[in-house]
């Protein structure tokens, strides 16, 4: 006899990581693999975040600041919000599956968009609810007035990415607006936004433009993306201070360690950094964009760092060719049925981006 898991779990689909570059090389006995496949940043974190983690290295063998103060004031400042409402998370996933356990009792229902952000329905599923996904329109944008339709007195809880993740599609300020004053103010909505830095369409408004007349609205961003920090784990929420408090209560103690703190703090406060790295994304995504264009591919309309692009066959098969020449991206199939000819595709370096194109070419699109 053995200890009996709950039911819930059973339901879970384990999250699965794109292929680390270490693995890859080991399964293929590949010396170069050019990883496209997470939406990670190519590049290094900014100097100023590696100077603050060589500087705060040694401190490693006390706790970190359980409430990161620093952090936490940094950032409020940066928004101009005040500071009881910023919550830092050991990532940003880490603060999608409080805000669940927050809200939702078990039955209750979280409607999710689909596809998108793969942990959405396992945050749900680990609070005991429900996920209730509704499809993306036709252009692969996340389809508001749908998601209005779908709300029952059961829903407590809407995930929206913006832009969405796999297919980088935004939906614009207007239609947020009209969508918030739509819905019942006793649903929390989560906005995740971890690649809103990226964006550079100018009707794209983020969730913080609309904060303070909604206190139903919770807005996560991470240091994961442009400020290249996801090896260190570190996201944030604004949100009114009733749900940071709440959160507070049910976090692990120390959630976040000394090292992302003080990488985070310092990236922050490098906005010329992120600038650049807005720009470069932007040039490489245009570029890219332009090549599977010239291919034959279908691209959707991308204002992130990654792209989602449907080929003439099979993604699956393009994939496993392209995985044994080293350029790891992700397979379409992941997102659900019907997307079997999709891959989703993270903008590297213009080097990377060369090398995937030469290895596509190679492979061949039709």
């Amino acid at each position: 006899m053995k200890p009996k898991l709950n039911d819930f779990i059973d339901e879970i689909k384990p999250y699965v990581p794109g292929k680390a570059i270490d693995e890859v090389k080991r399964e293929l006995g590949l010396s170069r693999i050019v990883k496209l496949a997470s939406n990670e940043s190519p590049y290094p974190p900014f100097p100023e975040a590696l100077k603050a983690i060589d500087e705060a290295k040694a401190e490693i063998n006390r706790y970190p600041d359980s409430i990161c103060y620093e952090l936490k004031k940094a950032i409020a400042e940066f928004y101009k919000v005040e500071w009881e409402m910023v919550f830092v998370g050991n990532g940003s996933d880490e603060i999608m599956r409080l805000l669940a356990q927050a809200v939702l009792s078990p039955g209750e229902e979280a409607i999710i968009p689909s596809p998108s952000f793969i942990f959405y329905p396992i945050a749900t599923l680990i609070a005991q609810g429900k996920p209730v996904t509704v499809p993306l329109n036709e252009g692969l944008k996340i389809d508001l007035d749908k998601i209005l339709s779908a709300v029952t007195e059961k829903t407590k809880l809407i995930f929206l990415a913006n832009p969405n993740n796999p297919t980088s599609t935004i939906f614009s300020g207007e239609e947020f607006d009209r969508f918030l004053s739509s819905l019942p103010k006793d649903i929390l909505v989560v906005v995740d936004e971890a690649y809103a830095e990226f964006v550079t369409n100018k009707e794209y408004k983020t969730g913080l433009d609309f904060f303070n007349a909604y206190e139903n609205l919770a807005v996560l961003r991470t240091f994961s993306k442009i400020y290249g920090l996801a090896g260190l784990r570190i996201g944030y929420g604004i949100m009114p201070s009733y749900l940071v408090e709440g959160l507070n209560k049910i976090r692990e103690p120390f959630n976040v360690n000394t090292l992302a703190q003080k990488a985070a703090l310092a990236s922050i406060k490098a906005q010329v950094e992120v600038e650049k790295m807005r720009e470069e994304n932007a040039r490489n995504r245009e570029y890219l964009t332009g090549e599977l264009l010239k291919r034959d591919c279908e691209v959707a309309p991308s204002q992130s760092n990654f792209l989602f692009v449907k080929f003439k066959r099979d993604g699956r098969e393009i994939f496993q060719k392209l995985l044994r020449k080293g350029v790891v991206v992700r397979s379409g199939d992941i997102f659900g049925k019907g997307f079997e000819n999709y891959l989703r595709i993270s903008i590297g370096s213009k080097e990377e981006i060369e090398f995937f194109l030469n290895s596509l070419d190679e492979v061949g699109v039709v």
